[in-house]
């Protein structure tokens, strides 16, 4: 059988980003403290609590999955700006745009008796279109309770990001991401996965999904909804520049306010939404042979 490579929570950047292309996945062991650990699932127990489950074979009959995390939980916004994780996001993201973004966030409770979710690439949700030299995604699972193959840890096919995207894997090429509760799954959009069977009569078990992608690309999760200003308005500047209240590249996300005839606030960045006075750098043209050389990538 296949499996994961696990990592200490002190390892390097290298480390990872090494793993991530050679196998696609890998797991960061003890990443979050008990206590943090406790604190998390205080906060996403009244939502789970709810009969929120999946309505096909996909999402899961017997699964209960909540969004709108950065809303929700303080414990997933901090969990977002994790500085490792951010800093493989964007090193492992940078050969293929000028920035990254929070595209997805979910609690994903598997409850026993839940069948396997057929194995998928996450960069199909953008509908084949990229090519595959495009690699769109770098995506976290954390434990929030313990992983094991018994009650439904995240099947993952080491390598297969490499593969013909027609091959299907063998039972023996799937690996079980069997994790302690506060480790976390690094894994790529690329890589054939799918969450597991639980075969216990009544264990659940729980992880919180933070996928970060590229800022060329429209987001899963539409956060400017899951996250509205009333809401944005009152956490840090870094998760809301994160979640896309801010600019990708040269023009990508710059707003206009409807309700302003002074028409200060014409075309300038998200950021300006939470100041009482505007700082934006839109007007700050960059050459034209500049823009003319990024326009022919």
């Amino acid at each position: 059988m296949a499996s994961l490579k696990h990592l200490n929570s002190d390892c390097s950047i290298d480390e990872i980003l090494s793993l991530l292309e050679s196998d696609a996945g890998l797991i960061i062991d003890n990443l979050m403290a008990s206590e943090e650990i406790d604190k998390l699932n205080s906060e996403l127990s009244p939502y789970l609590e709810t009969d929120s489950y999946g309505r096909d074979d996909f999402t899961g009959f017997k699964t209960k999955r909540i969004g709108a995390l950065i809303a929700r939980s303080d414990s997933c916004r901090k969990l977002a700006l994790n500085e490792k994780i951010n800093r493989v996001s964007k090193e492992y993201l940078d050969p293929y745009g000028d920035g990254y973004q929070l595209h997805f966030t979910s609690a994903v409770c598997i409850g026993p008796g839940e069948s396997k979710q057929i194995l998928h690439r996450d960069r199909g949700i953008w509908g084949g279109y990229l090519p595959r030299k495009v690699e769109p995604l770098m995506s976290t699972i954390w434990a929030v309770t313990d992983f094991t193959k018994e009650n439904g840890a995240t099947q993952i096919v080491p390598g297969s990001h490499k593969w013909d995207k027609d091959r299907l894997p063998s039972e023996d090429e799937i690996a079980y991401a069997e994790m302690t509760a506060g480790s976390v799954l690094l894994y790529t959009g690329t890589v054939l996965h799918g969450g597991g069977e639980n075969t216990t009569s009544s264990e659940a078990r729980t992880g919180v999904f933070l996928h970060y992608a590229l800022n060329w690309l429209r987001q899963e999760e539409n956060q400017y909804l899951s996250c509205p200003p009333e809401i944005a308005k009152d956490l840090s500047p870094e998760i809301r520049s994160l979640i896309g209240y801010s600019k990708g590249g040269y023009v990508l996300g710059f707003y206009s306010d409807p309700n302003d005839k002074s028409a200060v606030y014409e075309s300038v960045s998200p950021e300006n939404m939470f100041k009482a006075e505007v700082d934006d750098n839109f007007s700050l043209l960059p050459n034209p042979e500049e823009l003319v050389s990024k326009s022919n990538k």
